[in-house]
């Protein structure tokens, strides 16, 4: 598929060609759903925690003896039961991910950006490069750009003024072609590809 390369001044500087493998598979909601699940759950912290019987401060005496009160036999006022006492099959430390495997990660990566150009919301940059670290000058290009909501992703390596212009900028993402990911292309509504990102991505997919 052949795709017009524009400039940060919204002039066309020429095409590029899209390999339909990455750019034109087919659109799987499975797939996406999936893989937004995995990484999701890959980045949550599962720090969260309850305290066991063994870890209440406290009396290991038994309250009262087992017979002749008339009373529920107990063993200790560090149950569940008791104000103060543990909790019976709360969360533990530990972690939420799990495997996926290779095949279905790379699809799901296709699909998204296929998607992406699918629904005319991928956008093919000649270079994501600012002479100056202004966030109120790049901004603005943004803005006459009509890029509310975007991601940039670049080549292996970012421009540095550019990162810097844009970190600041509500809902402007900015990634490497290594940091490429379908949540965060999902998450915001144009996706934009510099010629490098288009190159690294298709020798990463095909």
């Amino acid at each position: 598929m052949q795709v017009n390369v524009i400039s940060l001044d919204n002039q066309n500087v020429g095409t590029i060609e899209l390999a339909d493998e990455v750019f034109g598979a087919p659109v799987r909601a499975d797939i996406l759903h999936r893989m937004v699940n995995w990484q999701l759950a890959k980045r949550r912290s599962g720090n969260h925690k309850t305290k066991t019987i063994s870890e209440i401060s406290g009396t290991t005496k038994k309250p009262y003896g087992q017979k002749g009160t008339g009373r529920a036999r107990q063993g200790s006022l560090r149950s569940a039961q008791f104000r103060g006492g543990s909790t019976v099959f709360g969360p533990v430390v530990r972690s939420h991910a799990y495997d996926l495997p290779k095949k279905v990660r790379a699809l799901a990566l296709k699909t998204a950006l296929s998607s992406k150009a699918a629904a005319g919301q991928l956008v093919i940059l000649d270079a994501a490069r600012t002479d100056s670290v202004k966030t109120k000058a790049l901004a603005t290009r943004l803005a006459a750009l009509g890029w509310n909501s975007v991601l940039v992703i670049d080549g292996a390596e970012l421009d540095n003024n550019f990162r810097l212009a844009a970190r600041n900028i509500p809902q402007v993402d900015v990634l490497p072609s290594v940091g490429a990911n379908v949540y965060d292309i999902l998450r915001r509504q144009i996706l934009v590809l510099t010629k490098d990102a288009v190159q690294a991505l298709e020798a990463r997919l095909k």
